[in-house]
């Protein structure tokens, strides 16, 4: 009996992925425009950045190949915001994150790094829930970060205790 052979997929015969409920698709064509499947017509960086800051769940895909592009369009913004403005991450602070590329601990940081943003957004949600119409400043958040440092610090702990357990090492030293 024989098998047909399967034709392998080229980049033009490849079927877009199906897009999940509620989600929305963006795709990227070649000459580096963003196109939005919902309202059918193109947008910027800034347009997707406002979808992030409004909690709207999309993916960007390449117009050809449909490959993932969301995490590129991510940093694209991140990128961007860096250079605009007051920095959030310092020159160490980068130095240090890209250190951690192909380091034993990479996936490790990266759970560590996503666990404290989600606590810190938690934090900063119950403050907004607790303070109904207290303007929103830096002094009132000086006095939430006691608390977010704690918790920061409890993370820390179980990270490290988890880290024992498994029997991995972990060098607290930064390499010179």
């Amino acid at each position: 009996m024989a098998t047909a052979r399967k034709k392998p997929a080229s980049t033009e015969d490849t079927a877009a992925p199906q897009a999940k409920p509620g989600l929305r698709v963006l795709k990227k064509y070649p000459n580096r425009r963003l196109y939005d499947t919902q309202t059918s017509s193109y947008i910027t960086l800034a347009d997707v950045k406002r979808m992030v800051l409004d909690g709207v769940d999309f993916e960007v895909h390449d117009a050809k190949s449909h490959e993932d592009l969301t995490r590129s369009i991510l940093l694209q913004i991140i990128l961007e915001e860096e250079t605009g403005g007051v920095p959030m991450f310092s020159t160490s602070s980068l130095a240090q994150i890209i250190r951690f590329y192909g380091h034993a601990m990479q996936g490790v940081m990266g759970g560590l790094l996503e666990r404290q943003m989600q606590a810190f957004t938690d934090m900063q949600q119950r403050f907004t829930e607790q303070t109904p119409g207290m303007p929103f400043s830096p002094e009132a958040w000086t006095g939430l970060m006691g608390g977010y440092a704690e918790q920061s610090k409890s993370l820390m702990n179980q990270w490290q205790e988890q880290m024992k357990n498994a029997g991995a090492l972990f060098p607290f030293g930064t390499k010179k």
